[in-house]
């Protein structure tokens, strides 16, 4: 198809629907010469979405329009992002995205003869791509870096170093990928800029930079992975589409705040062939069927109130499901749903009391990691971790280097907690604090003070940190470690008796780049965003 198209219909086809594009001359003078190069990159974290449509429906613009599309897993990123994946489901999320990409373009009808997958890593820790990232660093400062990636990296009160390398690794890219273009969404136009300014530093090509709009998720705001009801998983039953859409938030007039109506624009229009049209299917005493040959109509019935919220909904469904059907299919073999597990393991959930058929119930193992392959009376699922909130912070009444902490966890409930934190901080820092409590500890006296919990720390050996809860964690939230759940079970108070948090907390420490482990595994959000500390190497208590 691409070689009958001229240059003038390539680059509509490169640019309708983008927010923006920088280098469009440069764009036309590669299309009077030959077909665009363009990459789009992903970093592997979690599952791809329903809003991964729309990056998806403008590469299939860039394959009608005959440009060669490479695809890059951005596993490397993916972990410098404030540690969002484990290494140890890189590769195999590398997989998931790879073959849930190909069945979303099958999906969308278009050929994939000239659309390749690369991985970061398979050239990111080369010696030339290394120097250069040494290169680069010795022009970029500091201030540039974090610049760049503040709508992109996880912005928090004391960044890792490697979220601010993150921009120039993305912007070298461009060049170890011999690309014409960089696709991505608007929320990268401070990196595409950052590229455009750092790559001809180095002697490199200034490449163009394609941009789509950020769309709405069905609550209203962006659409996260992270929130359930603000997206539809790739692989939900029909049932779960219809459930999700009818909560979606879709007010009566209201065209801005309206991801059905962005998705319908991004992704059902454009995948339409000749002729086709968005038919909303109506009673006959509601007025009939209405058909709209453009997307202008449709957003202009809906803006006049002509379209009732609940029609487009179920007619935004039917398209939906015409969409995720073909990957339904293509995913229900055992060697996908083997990959999908290995990918997105479940959480280990501790079971209670006896089996149907008698006996101890046995905790089933999360599948493709080694976390547990089974859990025992001094594993991390006995532990109730969540996130507190320091009220008040008081000098303890008998002991000089002690204070006595309020901390609020969730529920209305709050805990008086003794700690030696005070030696590290002052009361003041201390106070509104968010910080990780350990709440099933049985209350015990200390130095006379009752004590209702621990607030955890990084002990280093000058200095002692309480860990640092993830950025927007909310009071209350529940902190596990990966691969041990006991969300949904009653835990007991730990038992000193038989030193089960003594036993536990021998196996706690941060890693070397700081992040917070039992053995190997984070402590981490049901979300999956990681517990930090910024003292590497040390023993958490």
């Amino acid at each position: 198809m691409a070689s009958t198209l001229t240059p003038e219909e390539k680059e509509h086809l490169i640019t309708r629907n983008l927010q923006e594009v920088l280098g469009q001359d440069n764009l036309r003078a590669v299309l009077k010469e030959r077909d665009l190069k363009i990459y789009w990159g992903t970093a592997t974290t979690g599952k791809p979405h329903i809003a991964y449509f729309v990056p998806m429906s403008k590469v299939a613009d860039f394959l009608k329009a005959g440009c060669e599309v490479t695809i890059l897993f951005a596993d490397l990123h993916a972990y410098l992002d404030n540690m969002k994946a484990p290494w140890s489901l890189l590769k195999e999320r590398t997989k998931y995205y790879e073959a849930v990409i190909k069945a979303m373009l099958t999906s969308l009808g278009v050929p994939l003869d000239k659309l390749k997958f690369v991985c970061g890593t398979d050239y990111q820790l080369s010696k030339e791509y290394t120097l250069d990232v040494y290169r680069l660093s010795s022009v970029v400062t500091q201030h540039d870096a974090k610049k760049a990636g503040a709508e992109v990296v996880k912005q928090v009160e004391h960044p890792l170093m490697s979220g601010i390398l993150y921009p120039g690794l993305q912007a070298l890219d461009e060049e170890y990928l011999k690309v014409d273009a960089q696709f991505g969404g608007v929320d990268q136009r401070k990196i595409f800029t950052f590229a455009e300014k750092y790559l001809p530093q180095l002697g490199y090509a200034k490449r163009i930079h394609l941009m789509n709009p950020m769309i709405p998720g069905l609550a209203g705001g962006k659409m996260s992975s992270s929130e359930e009801d603000s997206k539809i998983d790739l692989l939900d039953s029909a049932a779960k589409v219809k459930s999700k859409i009818k909560k979606a938030f879709c007010e009566p007039g209201n065209i801005e705040d309206n991801g059905l109506l962005k998705f319908v624009k991004h992704v059902v229009y454009p995948m339409f062939k000749e002729g086709e049209a968005f038919t909303v299917h109506r009673k006959p005493d509601f007025g009939g069927d209405l058909v709209f040959a453009e997307y202008e109509q449709l957003e202009a019935c809906f803006a006049a109130q002509e379209l009732h919220p609940g029609d487009l909904k179920a007619a935004v469904e039917v398209y939906i499901n015409r969409l995720l059907e073909p990957i339904r299919k293509s995913f229900d073999t055992d060697y996908y749903r083997e990959l999908t597990e290995r990918a997105y393991p479940a959480p280990v959930k501790v079971q209670t009391g006896k089996q149907a058929g008698g006996g101890k119930a046995q905790p089933a193992a999360a599948a493709g990691t080694n976390a547990a392959a089974a859990v025992g009376e001094n594993t991390p699922d006995k532990l109730e971790l969540k996130v507190g909130q320091i009220l008040d912070a008081v000098k303890h009444p008998d002991a000089d280097s002690l204070c006595v902490l309020t901390v609020d966890i969730g529920g209305g409930e709050r805990k008086a907690i003794v700690s030696n934190l005070m030696a590290h901080y002052t009361l003041e820092q201390l106070r509104d604090r968010f910080v990780v409590v350990l709440t099933n500890m049985k209350a015990s006296k200390i130095r006379g003070v009752e004590s209702e919990g621990l607030v955890l720390y990084a002990a280093g050996a000058e200095k002692c940190e309480a860990l640092a809860v993830p950025e927007g964690s909310k009071v209350g939230e529940r902190i596990i470690v990966e691969g041990f759940d006991n969300t949904g079970n009653p835990v007991p108070a730990l038992n000193p008796k038989k030193k089960v948090w003594d036993k536990i907390q021998a196996e706690l420490h941060t890693g070397t780049d700081g992040q917070a482990l039992w053995k190997e595994f984070s402590l981490m959000t049901l979300n999956g965003d990681r517990v930090t500390s910024t003292l590497a190497g040390c023993s958490i208590k």
